[in-house]
């Protein structure tokens, strides 16, 4: 890691926690002072703020990309995501589960707002009546989008034997209408019904023309086919995820994967403030959708992260014996031992146009063009089309690692230490390869924990003295965050069981 350029983040002077009160939050109160919905312009700007502002990326901080950091703030919600505790209950502090939970939730309930009222909004023209559908289809992808992740945090990870039977999240379809509601958790298999009907219907209506020069905010065609492709991996119908896939990523899915090594993220690698905004650019066409999330991920002086160790052993798990990832540089100091890779611009929104207090946020990649090549490789991998998936492979290889590195299942085998012994099997080796750059890909962006969960990935984490271990198993509970309290005690749901 001596490559890492030597750059520490000043202190913030002022950070100010977000006044989200639950009081106003879905689960909770009836939306009296609902805008009146009487135009189709009125509910596109209502759904503007259908997308959740609550940030997964928290979620790192339960995974192995992480290990105990020295000189930063750790707060009480840090210590229980990394230790795997119970979260104190607090729906205003931001990157907790119940802080995703209302937000998403609310987000959800702005959609269907608009899906309540969309067929009577007035459309004489042909143009109107394609504003509605359009519109309609955002709608629904957000909620589908919404209730999907909620699904995957909050429950098991589908496993269709038991699908039918395991406690998923409330999928909500209605607006509220009564002051105090009370909810009942739909199973998982019922989550991803709906959310397949939904996301379905949502591709089929959908419309580009309407985003004007804000597409990548929105539910745009790409973003639905990776929402698509991300769905069908999770519920293990690898045709289909391989189906969606390859309509996002076209006869050259090397548009969609940036070029690390090029020129252009060359030069803005000596800066930690240009490359993560080179990095992050929604001019880049492998971001194929971006939210902005209220968050604090993005500081270094918060939190565990990768330490210097970490990022070392994790970068340098390669076959490439002569080759230089360029996942790796450049990054933040973080600490007294750790590192955090330049992917986020670190941004604040103040209050107010003179006020010296806010929020700090960052621009997040919720879809990116380099995971649907991922999860297609992985589902070739699953259908046990190994030929495509290392075609798939090579394709990001190119762009992140230096010289001119070639994969195949022999130089893996060899690497590995395998050789041709009938009693690994290959299947294996390439899936572990996909889950290896899958984990290097999206360091700190919140992508990891559904993989250790998927695929029933053991953690340890070294505590404060640095020689004790605790252990997250394969099978553990804990894997399933707990449904916020207030949710339990206010809205009636069934808590997970510990």
């Amino acid at each position: 890691m001596e490559k890492i350029l030597k750059y520490q983040t000043q202190a913030l002077l002022v950070i100010l926690a977000v006044a989200f009160s639950s009081c106003n939050e879905f689960l909770d109160e009836v939306p009296d002072n609902r805008v009146a919905l009487d135009d189709i312009d009125k509910a596109a700007q209502l759904l503007t703020t259908g997308y959740s502002i609550a940030s997964p990326a928290f979620t790192d901080w339960m995974t192995d990309n992480v290990s105990f950091t020295r000189g930063v703030t750790i707060r009480m919600s840090h210590d229980q995501a990394y230790k795997w505790e119970e979260f104190f209950d607090d729906p205003n502090e931001q990157d907790t589960p119940a802080f995703y939970w209302y937000q998403t939730y609310n987000a959800i309930a702005h959609a269907n707002e608009v899906l309540t009222i969309i067929d009577e909004l007035d459309a004489v023209s042909e143009e109107d009546q394609s504003k509605k559908r359009a519109l309609e289809s955002e709608a629904l992808l957000i909620r589908a989008y919404g209730h999907f992740m909620l699904v995957n945090l909050f429950a098991k990870h589908y496993n269709e034997q038991t699908a039918g039977s395991d406690l998923g999240v409330p999928y909500v379809d209605t607006p509220e209408t009564v002051f105090i509601e009370t909810y009942s958790r739909n199973t998982v298999r019922e989550v991803y019904d709906r959310v397949e009907e939904d996301m379905l219907r949502g591709i089929e209506l959908l419309d580009d023309r309407f985003f004007a020069n804000s597409g990548k905010y929105h539910f745009n065609r790409n973003a639905a086919l990776a929402f698509a492709s991300r769905f069908y991996l999770f519920k293990r119908e690898y045709a289909e995820c391989v189906n969606f896939s390859s309509q996002m990523l076209g006869a050259t899915p090397s548009n969609f994967v940036r070029e690390l090594g090029s020129e252009e993220f060359q030069l803005a690698s000596s800066s930690v403030t240009a490359y993560p905004q080179l990095y992050s650019s929604p001019d880049q066409p492998s971001n194929l959708m971006m939210m902005r999330k209220i968050s604090l991920v993005q500081i270094t002086g918060l939190a565990h992260g990768p330490t210097t160790q970490l990022a070392n052993d994790l970068f340098g798990e390669t076959p490439f014996t002569i080759s230089t990832d360029f996942r790796e540089n450049p990054a933040f100091i973080k600490g007294e031992n750790g590192v955090f890779p330049a992917r986020y611009e670190s941004l604040f929104e103040r209050s107010g146009l003179n006020s010296s207090v806010g929020f700090p946020y960052h621009i997040a990649m919720i879809f990116r063009g380099e995971e649907v090549l991922l999860n297609r490789a992985e589902a070739y991998v699953e259908l046990n089309q190994f030929d495509n998936a290392l075609q798939d492979l090579q394709v990001l290889v190119e762009k992140r690692y230096s010289g001119d590195p070639v994969i195949s299942l022999e130089l893996i085998r060899n690497w590995r230490g395998v050789g041709n012994s009938p009693f690994v099997r290959d299947s294996n080796l390439l899936r572990d390869f996909v889950l290896l750059e899958r984990r290097k890909e999206f360091i700190i962006q919140g992508m990891r924990w559904f993989d250790i969960k998927r695929h029933s990935i053991e953690v340890e984490h070294l505590l404060q003295d640095e020689e004790t271990t605790i252990t997250l198993r394969e099978d553990d509970r804990r894997k399933v965050l707990q449904i916020p309290t207030s949710a339990i005690e206010i809205g009636g749901l069934q808590p997970n069981p510990r």
